[in-house]
């Protein structure tokens, strides 16, 4: 006796189905709890302990995930010299103690210093 084979569902078997697959799987797991901080965190003191905490606890993964990048790149940010990333995280550093409002242009900086030295350091 041989099992019974379902039928495919002609809607999902097309060319969206990715897109579904994208909506169902990544899009509403997340948005769900963006939505929710949102509706929560209109009752929240903004100089609250917990909100102090949360902004410390994210500035410092923050860190982390730049430290990992340039001390242990990976893929072709590998190739780059270390000096060469230590000198774009000064570049980024410096314009954003000059001036905590300029972010994008902070990393905009740190980003032009990096190509433009991995370029120089290609054409040498």
């Amino acid at each position: 006796m041989t099992p019974a084979i379902t039928q495919p569902i002609a809607w999902l078997d097309g060319p969206f189905w990715p897109y579904l697959a994208l909506l169902l799987f990544a899009v509403l797991p997340t948005e769900i709890w963006r939505w929710l901080a949102v509706a929560f965190s209109r009752r929240l003191d903004a100089n609250s302990p917990a909100l102090e905490w949360v902004r410390a606890v994210a500035t410092a993964l923050l860190a982390g995930i730049v430290a990992k990048l340039i001390i242990s790149p990976p893929g072709a940010l590998a190739a780059v010299p270390l000096a060469l990333r230590v000198a774009a995280l000064a570049v980024t550093l410096a314009i954003m103690l000059v001036d905590r409002r300029r972010v994008m242009l902070a990393v905009l900086a740190g980003e032009a210093t990096l190509i433009a030295g991995a370029w120089w350091i290609l054409r040498v």
